[in-house]
């Protein structure tokens, strides 16, 4: 590993989704707004709501996923992302997302329900992860 990369850990329950080497990670923290960790950064500890984080590959490519939550930590030179649920963009079913976001808007629409702000939350997190409501792919930085 170089001055210039740290190791990301990307882990749900299930499984380890991603483990290597990245020069920056952006995510959003419960109550902090969208933060960005880049290699030395302080040690730091917090809760993530459902988003779209992005983690800058070494190589330059950015591995866009959708977190459903979980928390982050920084220690050392090591950024852990333990999620209670985590998507990578390549393996979302935008269609299916574009359903559970209209479902949702439309339960909504009735009445405030905390299953459908949490489903509809779920779905605008996928769907930035695949490119946004336009469905254009995200540009690599």
């Amino acid at each position: 590993m170089s001055a210039n990369t740290m190791q990301v850990e990307l882990v749900s329950p299930e499984k380890v989704i991603f483990s290597g080497e990245a020069t920056q990670v952006i995510t959003r923290t419960l109550g902090g707004g969208e933060i960005a960790f880049l290699p030395g950064h302080a040690p730091f500890l917090a809760a993530l709501v459902e988003n779209h984080t992005r983690i800058t590959l070494a190589d330059g490519n950015v591995l866009d996923v959708a977190v459903h939550g979980g928390f982050v930590q920084v220690s050392g030179n090591t950024v852990s992302i333990l999620s209670d649920i985590a998507e990578l963009a390549v393996d979302i079913d935008r269609a299916r997302a574009l359903r559970a976001k209209e479902a949702a808007e439309e339960m909504l629409r009735k009445e405030h329900d905390a299953e459908a702000v949490s489903a509809l939350s779920r779905a605008h997190a996928r769907l930035a992860a695949t490119g946004g409501l336009a469905g254009t792919p995200q540009a690599s930085h």
